[in-house]
C-alpha cells in the first residue's frame, strides 16, 4: 500500500540553499517512513529543474518510487529544460521511473505547442499530481504567482481544490464540500531573481502544515485528524498483507470472463485493489455477523437464567451462569472493539463498492481519459474526514491509467452485463438486490410474526392464570410464568437483532436500487448510442455511490457493542 507525495516547486532556487533543502526533505521522508512504516512512500514529480530534481534525487538516494507524469511528448517536454546536462539528468532518471502520458491530442503531436496552451497543459497536470497525492510537498516562496499552472496555482487547487485560470470542467465536482486531499507540507524558499526572498512573514527553510482544515501550522508535527486518516490507510495496507494468500486465492477475479478484449492499461491495479477490498469486507462482516450472534444468543440466555431463578427453587448455579454468560459477551466486545471488527467491515465494503464504480466507469470510457473527474469526487463527502482513506485508495489505483488511451467501445457491452445484468438470477446488481430484498423481507416477517406470537401466547396464558389459577398445582403455574417471560424476552431480543441488522431499512433501500438499477437497464436496452449509453452508466454509478454513503452511515449507528448485552 502507498502513501504518495506529489512535489510542486520553483525552478529557480537559490544554490545556497539547496543543501539545506535536501535535508529538510530527507528528514520528511524519513518522518512518513517512521511514522508508517507499513505504507511504501511513492513520489509523483514531474522532474523538472529545481525543485523536482532536487526532490526526485533525494527519493532516490532512499529508495522511493517515482512516478513521472508527461503533460506532453517528451521531445516538447524537454524544450522548457535549460541544458543539454539537464536533459540528459532529466532522461536519465526517466528511465528508472514509472511514466504516465497525460497527453491526448495537444501535446500529442509534432506541431510545436503554443505558450498558453502550454500553461493549461502544465495546469492540468498540476491537476492531476495533486488528485493522486495523499501530501503535496511544496518548496515554495508563499507568493501568489500570474501563470496557470505554477506553483502557487498547484498549491491553491490543492487545498481549495480550484485552480486559478483553468477551466472549471477539470475542477472538483464539490467545491462546498469538506475535501481531506488538502494537506501541503511547505518549504520555504528563495527564488534566484531580484525580489526572490519569500513572501512577507516567511523566512527561507521554514517548513509548515497548510490544509483548508486548520490553515497553516507551524513544525514537523502532522495535523491529527490526518494522522488518524493515513492510519486508516496503513490498517488497510496491513489487513492486505495478512490475508495476502487467502485473497489471491478466494478473492474475486472481476475480469476473469472479459476474454478478448483489451484491457485499458491501469485497469489490473484497480481491480486487485477491489478484490482486496471486497474479501476482506466480507472477512469482517462474517466477524460482526457472528459477534451479533453470539452476543444476542448470550442476551437470551442470560434472560432465561434469570427467569428460571427468579420462579424455580434449587437452581442456585443459574446465577453463575449469569455471570458467566455476562463475561463471555464482555470479552467479545472487548475483542471487536480492540480489533475493530465493525469499522473495518463498513470501510471496507464501501471502498468495495467505490472501486467497483470506479472499476466499470474506466472500462466502459465514462470518465474521459483527458479529464481530471474521478469516482471518488463525489463519494463519501458527507462522511467524516477520518474516512478520506477510502478516497485515497482509490486515488492511487486510479493513477496509472492512460490520458492517452481510449478504452474500446466493445467495454460498454461487458460492463451492462456485469454491472447492470438481469432481474433473472445469475448475475449483476439487478439479480444481487432482488434476491437480498426477497431474503430481507423474509427474515422481518419472521420478526414481526415471533412478535406477534408472543403477544398472543402471553395474553393466553394470562387468561388460563386467570381463569384455572386456582386449579393448577404451583409447579404448573411456576411454568406458566417462565413462559409469559421466555416468549417476549425471545421476541424482544429477535427484534433487536433485527433492528442491529437494520433489516427493515435495508429492504427499503435494496427496492429502491433494483428500481435504480432496472431503470436504467431500460433506458440501457433502449438505445445503442455509445454516448447516451455512458451517461446512463454514470449517473448509475453516482447513484450507486450515495446509496453506499447512506447505507455506511446507517450502520455506523448500530455498532456490535451495543449489541443488548
Amino acid at each position: 500500500m502507498y502513501l504518495t507525495i506529489g512535489i510542486t516547486g520553483h525552478r529557480d532556487l537559490v544554490a545556497e540553499e539547496v543543501p539545506a533543502l535536501q535535508g529538510i526533505v530527507r528528514d520528511f521522508f524519513l518522518r512518513l517512513r517512521n511514522d508508517f512504516p507499513a505504507l511504501d512512500l511513492q513520489l509523483i514529480t514531474p522532474l523538472a529543474e529545481g525543485s523536482d530534481r532536487l526532490v526526485a534525487e533525494v527519493a532516490q538516494q532512499l529508495g522511493i518510487e517515482l512516478i513521472v507524469p508527461l503533460p506532453m511528448t517528451q521531445a516538447e517536454y524537454e524544450k522548457d529544460f535549460s541544458s543539454t546536462e539537464a536533459i540528459n539528468a532529466f532522461r536519465s532518471t526517466l528511465e528508472e521511473a514509472k511514466v504516465i502520458c497525460l497527453f491526448g491530442g495537444s501535446g500529442s503531436g509534432g506541431v510545436p505547442v503554443s505558450n498558453s496552451e502550454r500553461e493549461r497543459l502544465y495546469a492540468r497536470m498540476g491537476v492531476f499530481i495533486s488528485n493522486h497525492s495523499q501530501i503535496l510537498l511544496a518548496l515554495w516562496d508563499g507568493k501568489t504567482q500570474g501563470a496557470t499552472g505554477g506553483t502557487s496555482g498547484v498549491v491553491n487547487y490543492h487545498v481549495t481544490a480550484v485552480m486559478p485560470g483553468f477551466s472549471v470542467s477539470e475542477e472538483s465536482p464539490n467545491l462546498l464540500a469538506d475535501n481531506e486531499n488538502d494537506l501541503v507540507y511547505h518549504i520555504a524558499c528563495s527564488r534566484d531573481r531580484p525580489d526572490g526572498r519569500p513572501q512577507k512573514g516567511l523566512e527561507p527553510l521554514q517548513t509548515a502544515w497548510v490544509s483548508a482544515h486548520f490553515g497553516r501550522e507551524a513544525g514537523d508535527n502532522m495535523p491529527l485528524e490526518y494522522e488518524v486518516m493515513l492510519r486508516r490507510l496503513q490498517d488497510f495496507g496491513r489487513d492486505k498483507e495478512r490475508y495476502r494468500t487467502m485473497i489471491e486465492a478466494d478473492g474475486s477475479q472481476f475480469l476473469g470472463n472479459a476474454k478478448g478484449l483489451e484491457i485499458p492499461t491501469g485497469i489490473w491495479a484497480i481491480s486487485r485493489q477491489y478484490s482486496a477490498a471486497d474479501w476482506l469486507a466480507i472477512h469482517f462482516q462474517k466477524r460482526v455477523s457472528s459477534g451479533l450472534i453470539v452476543t444476542h444468543s448470550l442476551a437470551a440466555l442470560m434472560g432465561l437464567a434469570f427467569i428460571l431463578y427468579s420462579e424455580l427453587d434449587g437452581l442456585d448455579l443459574l446465577a453463575w451462569f449469569f455471570l458467566l454468560a455476562f463475561l463471555a459477551g464482555f470479552v467479545l466486545f472487548k475483542l471487536g472493539e480492540k480489533r475493530q471488527w465493525h469499522r473495518k467491515y463498513l470501510d471496507y465494503r464501501a471502498l468495495a463498492e467505490g472501486l467497483r464504480v470506479q472499476l466499470y466507469w474506466s472500462l466502459a470510457g465514462v470518465i474521459d481519459v483527458h479529464s481530471a473527474e474521478f469516482a471518488y469526487d463525489n463519494f463519501l463527502q458527507k462522511q467524516d474526514v477520518d474516512l478520506g482513506w477510502i478516497r485515497h485508495v482509490m486515488r492511487n489505483a486510479s493513477l496509472l491509467r492512460s490520458g492517452s488511451q481510449e478504452p474500446p467501445e466493445e467495454w460498454v457491452d461487458w460492463v451492462i452485463g456485469q454491472w447492470v445484468g438481469t432481474d433473472a438470477a445469475g448475475g449483476g446488481q439487478l439479480s444481487y438486490y432482488r434476491k437480498k430484498e426477497i431474503e430481507k423481507s423474509d427474515r422481518f416477517r419472521r420478526t414481526t410474526r415471533l412478535g406477534t406470537l408472543s403477544l398472543w401466547v402471553g395474553i393466553l396464558i394470562a387468561a388460563v392464570l386467570v381463569t384455572m389459577g386456582t386449579d393448577l398445582s404451583g409447579f404448573q403455574r411456576q411454568v406458566l410464568l417462565v413462559l409469559m417471560g421466555i416468549l417476549p424476552l425471545m421476541a424482544g431480543i429477535r427484534d433487536a437483532y433485527s433492528h442491529k441488522k437494520a433489516e427493515k431499512e435495508l429492504i427499503k433501500q435494496y427496492r429502491f436500487m433494483r428500481g435504480i438499477f432496472a431503470n436504467a437497464r431500460r433506458l440501457l436496452d433502449s438505445s445503442d448510442d455509445i454516448g447516451f449509453r455512458r451517461r446512463v452508466l454514470k449517473a448509475l454509478g453516482n447513484a450507486a455511490l450515495e446509496e453506499d454513503a447512506e447505507w455506511i452511515l446507517m450502520h455506523r449507528e448500530r455498532p456490535l457493542e451495543h449489541s443488548g448485552i
